[in-house]
Protein backbone atom coordinates (compact mmCIF):
# COMPACT_ATOMS: atom_id res chain seq x y z
CA UNK A 1 0.00 0.00 0.00
CA UNK A 2 1.41 3.41 -0.89
CA UNK A 3 2.00 6.13 1.70
CA UNK A 4 -1.00 8.23 0.63
CA UNK A 5 -3.46 5.34 0.95
CA UNK A 6 -1.89 4.23 4.21
CA UNK A 7 -2.36 7.71 5.72
CA UNK A 8 -6.06 7.70 4.84
CA UNK A 9 -6.56 4.29 6.38
CA UNK A 10 -4.85 5.47 9.59
CA UNK A 11 -7.41 8.20 10.15
CA UNK A 12 -9.78 6.81 12.77
CA UNK A 13 -12.49 9.41 12.15
CA UNK A 14 -13.41 11.89 9.44
CA UNK A 15 -11.40 15.11 9.47
CA UNK A 16 -13.27 17.85 11.31
CA UNK A 17 -13.06 21.38 12.73
CA UNK A 18 -11.08 21.32 15.97
CA UNK A 19 -8.78 18.49 14.90
CA UNK A 20 -5.08 19.07 15.49
CA UNK A 21 -2.42 17.82 13.14
CA UNK A 22 0.18 15.41 14.46
CA UNK A 23 3.06 17.75 15.40
CA UNK A 24 6.39 17.65 13.61
CA UNK A 25 9.69 18.62 15.22
CA UNK A 26 12.80 18.85 13.10
CA UNK A 27 16.38 18.62 14.36
CA UNK A 28 18.25 21.77 15.31
CA UNK A 29 19.27 23.98 12.40
CA UNK A 30 22.98 23.65 11.73
CA UNK A 31 25.42 24.78 9.05
CA UNK A 32 25.20 21.47 7.22
CA UNK A 33 21.41 21.76 6.98
CA UNK A 34 21.77 25.27 5.55
CA UNK A 35 24.41 24.22 3.02
CA UNK A 36 22.37 21.23 1.87
CA UNK A 37 19.20 23.32 1.59
CA UNK A 38 21.07 26.01 -0.38
CA UNK A 39 22.30 23.38 -2.82
CA UNK A 40 18.94 21.67 -3.18
CA UNK A 41 16.92 24.88 -3.52
CA UNK A 42 19.41 26.92 -5.51
CA UNK A 43 19.10 29.69 -2.88
CA UNK A 44 22.71 30.60 -2.22
CA UNK A 45 21.99 33.93 -0.53
CA UNK A 46 25.16 34.51 1.52
CA UNK A 47 23.18 35.66 4.58
CA UNK A 48 22.34 31.96 5.07
CA UNK A 49 25.75 30.40 4.46
CA UNK A 50 28.55 32.97 4.85
CA UNK A 51 29.39 34.01 8.43
CA UNK A 52 31.46 37.03 7.34
CA UNK A 53 28.62 38.28 5.16
CA UNK A 54 26.09 37.78 7.97
CA UNK A 55 28.27 39.72 10.41
CA UNK A 56 28.69 42.58 7.93
CA UNK A 57 24.88 42.67 7.82
CA UNK A 58 24.95 43.07 11.64
CA UNK A 59 23.66 39.57 12.31
CA UNK A 60 25.42 37.44 14.93
CA UNK A 61 25.59 34.47 12.53
CA UNK A 62 23.95 32.95 9.48
CA UNK A 63 20.32 31.87 9.84
CA UNK A 64 17.88 29.53 8.13
CA UNK A 65 16.15 30.24 4.86
CA UNK A 66 12.50 31.07 5.49
CA UNK A 67 11.55 28.61 2.77
CA UNK A 68 13.27 25.80 4.68
CA UNK A 69 10.84 26.22 7.56
CA UNK A 70 7.98 26.54 5.07
CA UNK A 71 9.09 23.22 3.58
CA UNK A 72 8.86 21.72 7.06
CA UNK A 73 5.28 23.02 7.26
CA UNK A 74 4.63 21.33 3.92
CA UNK A 75 5.93 18.10 5.43
CA UNK A 76 3.58 18.61 8.40
CA UNK A 77 0.68 18.74 5.95
CA UNK A 78 1.77 15.77 3.82
CA UNK A 79 2.39 13.67 6.92
CA UNK A 80 -1.29 14.29 7.73
CA UNK A 81 -3.02 14.05 4.33
CA UNK A 82 -1.93 12.99 0.83
CA UNK A 83 -0.34 15.81 -1.15
CA UNK A 84 -3.16 15.56 -3.73
CA UNK A 85 -5.62 16.88 -1.11
CA UNK A 86 -3.75 20.16 -0.55
CA UNK A 87 -5.52 22.87 -2.52
CA UNK A 88 -3.75 25.92 -1.11
CA UNK A 89 -0.78 26.56 1.19
CA UNK A 90 0.16 30.06 2.38
CA UNK A 91 2.81 31.33 4.76
CA UNK A 92 3.87 34.60 6.34
CA UNK A 93 7.41 34.84 7.69
CA UNK A 94 7.39 36.54 11.10
CA UNK A 95 10.74 35.65 12.67
CA UNK A 96 14.28 34.48 12.00
CA UNK A 97 15.18 30.85 12.65
CA UNK A 98 18.70 30.92 14.07
CA UNK A 99 21.35 28.21 14.20
CA UNK A 100 20.54 25.78 16.99
CA UNK A 101 16.80 26.36 16.77
CA UNK A 102 14.56 23.33 16.64
CA UNK A 103 11.61 23.83 14.31
CA UNK A 104 8.29 22.73 15.85
CA UNK A 105 5.43 22.58 13.34
CA UNK A 106 1.79 22.37 14.39
CA UNK A 107 -1.64 22.96 12.99
CA UNK A 108 -5.34 22.95 13.71
CA UNK A 109 -8.47 22.66 11.58
CA UNK A 110 -10.37 25.94 12.06
CA UNK A 111 -13.20 25.84 9.52
CA UNK A 112 -15.01 23.80 6.91
CA UNK A 113 -15.89 25.70 3.75
CA UNK A 114 -17.14 25.10 0.26
CA UNK A 115 -15.22 26.54 -2.66
CA UNK A 116 -16.09 25.90 -6.30
CA UNK A 117 -18.37 23.06 -5.22
CA UNK A 118 -15.65 21.30 -3.22
CA UNK A 119 -15.75 20.73 0.55
CA UNK A 120 -12.53 21.97 2.15
CA UNK A 121 -11.01 22.26 5.58
CA UNK A 122 -9.12 25.42 6.48
CA UNK A 123 -6.08 24.64 8.59
CA UNK A 124 -4.00 27.17 10.51
CA UNK A 125 -0.36 26.12 10.72
CA UNK A 126 2.72 27.52 12.39
CA UNK A 127 6.40 26.92 12.86
CA UNK A 128 8.02 27.95 16.14
CA UNK A 129 11.35 27.34 17.81
CA UNK A 130 11.96 25.47 21.07
CA UNK A 131 11.31 28.68 23.02
CA UNK A 132 7.82 29.09 21.59
CA UNK A 133 8.82 31.99 19.34
CA UNK A 134 6.72 31.89 16.18
CA UNK A 135 8.73 31.95 12.96
CA UNK A 136 6.04 31.28 10.34
CA UNK A 137 2.26 31.64 10.41
CA UNK A 138 0.27 30.03 7.67
CA UNK A 139 -2.86 28.33 6.50
CA UNK A 140 -3.86 25.66 4.06
CA UNK A 141 -7.00 24.42 2.35
CA UNK A 142 -7.43 20.64 2.38
CA UNK A 143 -9.97 18.74 0.27
CA UNK A 144 -12.25 16.40 2.17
Amino acid sequence: MDKANNMNSNLSKPLAVGDTLPPLTMPAINRTTLALYAGASGDHNPIHIDLDFARKARMPDVFAHGMLSMAYLGRLLTNWVPQQKIRQFNARFVGITHLGNLVHCSGKVVAQIEQDGEQLLKVEILAANQYGETKILGDALIAL
